[in-house]
């Protein structure tokens, strides 16, 4: 079942987007399935949980980190992760700076964006994402690059609503993308989730992050 999910969604996505089967709260067993089903793309929440699966599972699983993440816990993930997709303040970049660098490694990260009309959702304004996209600070972070953005929609039934947030968000990742900085490559647009992932690709997502369309329902 798994593998003819994981078969559904790419064909829908056609290529233009890049499939993260969401994995938080599935056991390793599940993801092996996926795995061999041929995804190589896994996002996890909570760095925990990510850590203890990462030793499991083949060496050539890129890990995305797509929950809210504490600078403490950077350390954990930060000999393996492949990208983080939320990073909200200047502060988490110099410590995923400073925790790469101890492996010798250039960390890809998206800036999160607030889109969504709901307050329990993190991410920064328009603003403060062009504010920090500017920050001299960043001339000192050799260890991680900004690829692009990552938005969540209102969880809502209001297809119209969804799409006017995604579209808001590719407009400011084609402005923000101007912006001319060693650290700064923007080529990936991480927005849409299992109920929304097809309006995401419409709008451009580069990235789609499902869970519960592959898996099931969370137990």
């Amino acid at each position: 079942m798994i593998a003819d999910s994981i078969r559904l969604i790419e064909s829908e996505l056609q290529n233009k987007a890049k499939l993260i089967a969401v994995t938080k709260t599935k056991p390793v067993d599940l993801l092996r399935e996926a795995y061999e089903a041929g995804c190589r793309r896994f996002g996890e929440n909570k760095v925990q949980e990510m850590a203890d699966k990462y030793p499991q599972l083949p060496p050539d699983i890129e890990w995305h980190l797509i929950g809210h993440l504490q600078s403490n816990k950077v350390k954990y993930i930060a000999s393996f992760v492949t990208m983080i997709h939320s990073v909200d303040s200047l502060k988490l970049l110099q410590e995923v700076n400073k925790q790469a660098a101890k492996y010798n490694r250039v960390i890809d990260c998206l800036l999160q964006i607030y889109i969504a009309d709901e307050e329990t959702k993190f991410g920064l304004s328009p603003e403060e994402a062009d504010a920090l996209l500017m920050a001299p600070e960043l001339d000192a972070l050799p260890h991680v690059r900004i690829v692009g953005l990552m938005g969540l929609a209102t969880n809502t039934e209001d297809a119209s609503q969804i799409r006017r947030e995604f579209r808001g968000l590719k407009s400011l990742y084609d402005q923000l993308g101007k912006i001319q900085r060693p650290m700064i490559h923007f080529q990936e647009l991480s927005m849409g989730m299992s109920g929304d992932y097809r309006i995401a690709v419409e709008e451009g997502s580069t990235m789609v992050r499902v869970g519960s369309a592959i898996f099931g329902s969370r137990v």
